[in-house]
């Protein structure tokens, strides 16, 4: 009991599992669940304390799940969990126009009636997500949790991943998943590069409470400076993701909360009456970066370690957890082969999967943002005839909501409410 060596041989200890992942936001959990699922052995971790992941109060943030998305999420029996808090998104409209002087002639409607399988999408709140997936997690053996800590180093070789953290424990597993967010440091570590560029936009979040009812529409509304999205949450309340110039948008979120909204009403317009906030405002710069590999040795990149792409369409969690199903897929497949599921030829397999895929929708929110972000008039007319034409003709109408639904391309089994 005295020995000195005693502390420093317990924090060489190694702890093994089958994949480790490093961040425990969204993407992580939901990963780890899915993997679970079919037989793998799972260590998460997280640099937050679980007591503060779990016990956040309602802040404004939300996220818009697709309907595929949200087929995922019931696969790894996650849904059950925050159904009661999800707002179903029945019609979205696109308009396009300046602030206080309303949308322009033409736009788009996507009902979705249109389509057989249901509402578009649901709207969840970021606190319930996170609560469900912690939930979850602590349920399932096969997980293991490791929270308040950093990873400091990693490594690969033939036999597998190791990290240690920054309280010197090491974990060893078969592979490494980084799932830590744009700036990713088990991509840095590994040496990946990014490629992308900032958009001289900055996104204004928000929540807000208003006295009509938003009957589950969403509304996209574009202006010079950036879009506006007005997302539905239950009850008369609805989250707000608001694009300006960066300094612009500095200079509103440091106003008081009855200039904040003094700025906000004449974008928002008073078709849901008056309006108030409700929880905190955020800001966060947009830029797009990509990774320029998804895979090293015995790692892959998930989520926004992966891909960071402009909120333009609401695709950043919903393209995430298209990793999440294909990863889970590769690797539950090629271990029931009997291959190494951290080997390159695996791994490559995720990342045919996924790569062209990711690209083509970073380079399409990039070409939107960059086609409504400003008020060239020859691009008005040119962008405001064309949304015209897709309002106005069904089978463009209805290829649009299936894909806001996220039922197109080539989609994991987890996303087609499939089991692997």
């Amino acid at each position: 009991m005295d020995n000195p060596e005693r502390a420093r041989i317990l924090h060489i200890m190694t702890k093994a599992s089958d994949i480790l992942i490093v961040g425990g936001g969204l993407n992580g959990p939901a990963l780890a669940l899915a993997l679970a699922q079919t037989g793998h052995s799972v260590t998460v971790i997280d640099a937050l304390a679980q007591k503060v992941r779990k016990n956040a109060a309602f802040d404004g943030r939300a996220y818009a799940l697709a309907l595929a998305s949200k087929r995922l999420l019931d696969a790894i029996g996650v849904w059950e969990r925050v159904a009661d808090y999800a707002q179903p998104m029945l019609e979205i409209k696109v308009t396009d126009g300046h602030a206080g002087a309303g949308p322009a002639p033409f736009f788009m409607h996507f009902d979705h009636a249109e389509i057989e399988e249901g509402p578009m999408g649901y709207m969840v709140e970021d606190r319930h997500l996170r609560r469900a997936f912690l939930d979850a997690m602590a349920e399932n053996e096969r997980i293991t949790e490791i929270s308040g800590k950093t990873v400091v180093s990693q490594d690969a070789d033939v036999s597998g991943a190791t990290v240690t953290l920054n309280d010197g424990t090491t974990l060893a597993g078969e592979l490494l998943v980084g799932c830590d967010g744009r700036r990713s440091g088990t991509a840095q570590r590994a040496g990946i590069k990014r490629t992308g560029w900032d958009y001289g936009q900055t996104a204004l979040v928000c929540a807000i409470e208003h006295d009509l009812p938003h009957h589950g529409v969403a509304h996209q509304f574009f202006m010079p400076p950036g879009p506006l999205a007005i997302l539905p949450l239950t009850g008369n309340r609805s989250s707000i993701v608001w694009s300006e110039r960066t300094e612009t948008a500095h200079q509103i979120n440091a106003m008081s909360e009855a200039d904040y909204l003094q700025v906000l009403r004449p974008r928002f317009g008073d078709f849901l009456g008056e309006i108030r906030l409700q929880g905190d405002r955020f800001t966060y710069p947009l830029n797009l970066t990509i990774a320029n590999s998804f895979i090293s040795d015995r790692l892959a990149l998930v989520g926004d370690a992966a891909h960071g792409m402009h909120p333009i369409a609401g695709q950043g969690l919903n393209a995430g957890l298209r990793d999440v199903g294909a990863l889970a897929e590769v690797l539950t497949l090629a271990g029931r082969r009997g291959e190494d599921i951290g080997s390159t030829l695996v791994l490559e397999r995720y990342q045919e999967w996924r790569r062209f895929d990711t690209a083509a929708l970073a380079m399409a929110t990039d070409v939107f943002n960059k086609l409504f972000s400003n008020d060239n008039p020859i691009l008005r007319m040119g962008r405001d005839i064309g949304m015209g034409i897709v309002g106005s003709l069904p089978g463009l109408r209805r290829g649009f909501v299936r894909e806001a639904a996220g039922l197109t391309g080539d989609l994991p089994k987890l996303l087609q409410g499939r089991a692997i």
